[in-house]
């Protein structure tokens, strides 16, 4: 079976998700001067966004990048999730191009679902894309409760990436191997350190147990073989599974699935050899020695993967959406906290990995970013409460600042007086808004050395911390020096501090109203704050 990957419908549907979100016009009186008010307005998502990549109907699901040697970019497959979908037959493959992560074209459907309700590939999951000698292989999840084994592996091949026929007549059954047939998913392809390419696909057990990674290897990404088992941590499912090598060091990323209101979250682990990162999952696990237990972002990203292009390494996710739609009444801001798990799928939020001396990971900017939100916009300060020539001193201190665009790339350093000072960062703020939302810098200890972001509903009606939704622990900068950088992408925001600290989430109305930079007792001192835009 060939799928075409360019339809006219697709066509239709790239061009309108593409289009900049440069109309920054106002609804209601157009004779209000809107740049002089600072009063909350309820402003929505545009259509298209124009960083954070989301289709213009639908939304991205599980991200499979990998770097093309052949066209020279990163292409980006996901499985496309529309908003209703049959019961069986769902989330067929579609793909973005990029060259730089920060600016996308739309490739459309590569691979369709199935043709009827008891086809194996019905719905497709996970999986990963793969080029060698000139053809281009997916591996993918077959998913059909219809079926003997409701999941096995399949995979389809194309030598101009247009044009895919899958291949009928190929599965990796996990019944056959010892595994389970319910739960046998994402396939992950890599080269080892004997240079074979090897395979790890996540599941469990046949007869039960807890889950592991089937491991597979081939000498041409045709023929597979089994290989054995590796172990995940404790009894909890590592999805999404993604092994590379980069530098000296051996890592696996992974999306923890453990449903509690600390987990779910994107996680790594580093070894120097790839069977000493075998070992930190069977012997394990045995984190990386930076405090932050292998946890990479917020609950905001999930389902990660990264690639390379030889030079700089990418890591994809998706920014959960929030049901709903108006941003107080419903609270949908805080849709993801007390006890409520985030919904499946989103924008596509990328970042840049950053390696560090040891081997630790950070995620930082993707560079093509600031060059891309090159518009300075004035800054007017809007109200304030004990802020003076930069300093804001006393619990509850506040700047504000006038309205922000549809795509903003916020900047400031903060120096805090001591290393128990607290500070926070406001967006969907008005001068009469009763509830706002915030991400807070908070002191982790008694001995205030460690920091975590947390998100908080505040104002008079807010709900305080927000569980399930606050960052990780960092250690606190020796000289209390915060270099931070916020971008914005309608409802999408991911903060960096000090190429230590990445917080992804999900703010609605986070355009076209006001933002405050805020203290909590002590003082600090705001410098170099400075907004561009698209």
């Amino acid at each position: 079976m060939k799928t075409m990957i360019y339809s006219v419908f697709a066509l239709m549907l790239s061009a309108s998700v593409l289009t900049a979100c440069s109309d920054e016009k106002f609804s209601g009186d157009p004779a209000k001067d809107w740049n002089g008010t600072a009063t909350f307005f309820a402003s929505t998502d545009a259509a298209g966004f124009g960083t954070f990549y989301t289709p213009a109907v639908g939304r991205v699901g599980d991200p499979m990048p990998f770097y093309d040697q052949k066209s020279g970019d990163f292409k980006v497959l996901y499985l496309q999730e529309f908003i209703n979908n049959m019961t069986y037959r769902f989330h067929p493959i579609w793909a973005v191009s990029t060259k730089d992560g920060a600016n996308y074209e739309s490739l459309g459907e590569l691979l369709a679902y199935g043709a009827n309700d008891y086809q194996q590939d019905a719905a497709l999951g996970t999986g990963c894309a793969y080029e060698k000698d000139g053809t281009y292989y997916i591996y993918y999840t077959g998913h059909n409760g219809n079926c003997k084994n409701r999941e096995v592996v399949m995979r389809a091949t194309s030598t101009d990436f247009k044009t895919w026929a899958k291949d009928e007549l190929w599965t990796l059954n996990g019944p056959d191997f010892g595994y389970s047939g319910n739960d046998f998913r994402d396939p992950q392809i890599f080269v080892a350190d004997d240079n074979l390419y090897h395979m790890v696909i996540s599941t469990y057990p046949n007869g039960g147990g807890d889950p592991c990674f089937a491991e597979f290897k081939s000498s041409d990404l045709k023929n597979w073989e089994h290989v054995g088992r590796i172990r995940m941590i404790w009894d909890r499912m590592l999805e999404c599974p993604d092994i590379f090598k980069m530098g000296n060091y051996w890592y696996i990323v992974f999306s923890e699935s453990y449903r509690a209101n600390w987990s779910r979250k994107v996680k790594y682990m580093v070894a120097s050899t790839y069977e000493d990162l075998k070992s930190c999952l069977n012997d394990g696990p045995k984190w990386a020695p930076d405090g932050h237990e292998g946890v990479l972002d917020s609950r905001s990203l999930y389902a990660a993967k990264t690639a390379s292009n030889g030079t700089d390494r990418y890591i994809w996710g998706w920014c959960p959406f929030r049901s709903g739609s108006d941003i107080h009444e419903k609270n949908t801001n805080v849709g993801a906290g007390d006890g409520n798990e985030p919904n499946w799928s989103g924008a596509l939020v990328c970042h840049k990995i950053i390696q560090h001396s040891d081997g630790t990971l950070t995620l930082g900017a993707v560079p093509a970013m600031a060059t891309k939100y090159n518009q300075t916009v004035d800054l007017k300060v809007m109200e304030s409460n004990g802020y003076n020539n930069g300093t804001l001193s006393g619990d509850g201190a506040y700047v504000l600042y006038n309205r922000l665009g549809t795509a903003n790339h916020i900047s400031f350093t903060v120096k805090t007086s001591n290393n128990l000072d607290k500070f926070g960062v406001s967006f969907v703020r008005g001068t009469d808004s009763k509830k706002y939302y915030t991400m807070v810098v908070n002191p982790e200890g008694e001995d205030g050395r460690g920091r975590k972001v947390n998100f908080e509903q505040e104002g008079e009606e807010g709900k305080g911390f927000i569980d399930a939704a606050d960052g990780y622990w960092f250690e606190r900068p020796a000289d209390n020096t915060y270099n931070i950088d916020i971008y914005t992408d309608n409802s999408v925001i991911v903060m960096y501090i000090n190429d230590t600290v990445c917080y992804t989430q999900r703010i609605y109305g986070i355009q076209k109203n006001c933002w405050s930079i805020n203290n909590y007792g002590g003082s600090i001192t705001v410098s170099d704050v400075k907004v561009t835009q698209q």
